[in-house]
């Protein structure tokens, strides 16, 4: 690979969501943020959405890593469970013999029982659901009686639901308004502006150890924004076929034909029409004169 071209220590640009690359984005700020208010006080459920590659794992594995001790955390990352699949998997994570477990009642007497023990220590807990916009009906209403659990003083579990904007669609639905209306805090994450593209191609580059002058200029990075239209994950595919192809031809600084390249073998990734102009000029030069030469061979037949 590239590293020893480049002087890395690892790959800057993959696609795992790997938590030592996170980048404090304004959006994901946030986003934390609201997750730990509502955490604190005492909220039941809180919902974050985003778009397809806008970092919502990435984000959730910080919050598993950062969120205060005092919270006992379970983690779902396979959303498309029914609800006995999914008291099982939240079962699992937080250690419930399920085993000798022969029948729902008493799984979930044993779920229960755990919560309260939970509880009891001093520790509340929270479950982060990941790709919630994948959760069958059923699920999401044995989420909802879940979250009824409490004592007299708070709740036993609080829940944090991670999705694409097809879970906004889907609890609009009247048949969710009672889970909707538990929902007292929510945020949805955005794409990165032109700048935070740079901060964040920049930071990316200094953790895998680079220390060379900058081979991703400001006009590449603000034509690799437009390419990606921000979106994390396009911006780290985009950035390791560019490096990719420089080192293919035993280059160091990046050009805009390696853009040109990455887009076209990236889906969901399209060219800015800036660099697309020359062709476009072309066409119309093209069509101007063909027309000028149809238009004098016709004057000449008269």
């Amino acid at each position: 690979m590239y590293l020893y071209h480049y002087g890395l220590r690892e790959l800057p640009f993959t696609i795992t969501p790997n938590t030592q690359f996170y980048y404090d984005l304004n959006s994901h700020h946030e986003a934390f943020e609201v997750v730990l208010t509502a955490l604190k006080t005492g909220e039941g459920f809180i919902k974050i959405t985003g778009e397809v590659g806008t970092g919502k794992t990435l984000l959730c594995r910080r919050l598993l890593n950062d969120v205060p001790d005092f919270f006992k955390t379970a983690y779902i990352p396979d959303s498309y469970l029914d609800p006995t699949e999914l008291r099982l998997a939240i079962a699992q994570e937080l250690l419930v013999e399920t085993e000798q477990l022969t029948n729902q009642q008493q799984l979930a007497r044993a779920l229960q029982q755990r919560l309260l023990d939970i509880n009891k220590s001093g520790q509340a807990v929270v479950i982060f659901i990941d790709e919630a916009q994948a959760l069958p009906e059923e699920s999401l209403e044995a989420l909802r009686l879940l979250s009824n659990l409490e004592t007299e003083r708070r709740k036993l579990v609080h829940i944090v639901l991670l999705g694409q904007p097809e879970l906004d669609e889907r609890l609009a639905q009247k048949a969710f308004r009672q889970l909707r209306q538990r929902i007292s805090f929510s945020h949805k994450l955005t794409a990165m502006n032109v700048d935070e593209t740079a901060a964040y191609i920049a930071h990316r580059m200094d953790v895998a150890n680079y220390k060379g002058s900058p081979i991703f200029d400001w006009k590449l990075v603000k034509r690799l924004h437009q390419s990606s239209r921000g979106v994390p994950r396009l911006v780290n595919m985009l950035c390791h076929k560019m490096l990719l192809l420089a080192y293919g031809e035993g280059r160091r600084q990046l050009s805009l034909q390696d853009l040109k390249l990455a887009v076209n073998d990236t889906e969901d990734a399209e060219l800015p029409r800036s660099l697309n102009l020359p062709i476009a000029l072309s066409v119309c030069v093209f069509f101007l004169a063909a027309a000028a030469v149809s238009y004098w061979q016709m004057g000449g037949l008269q």
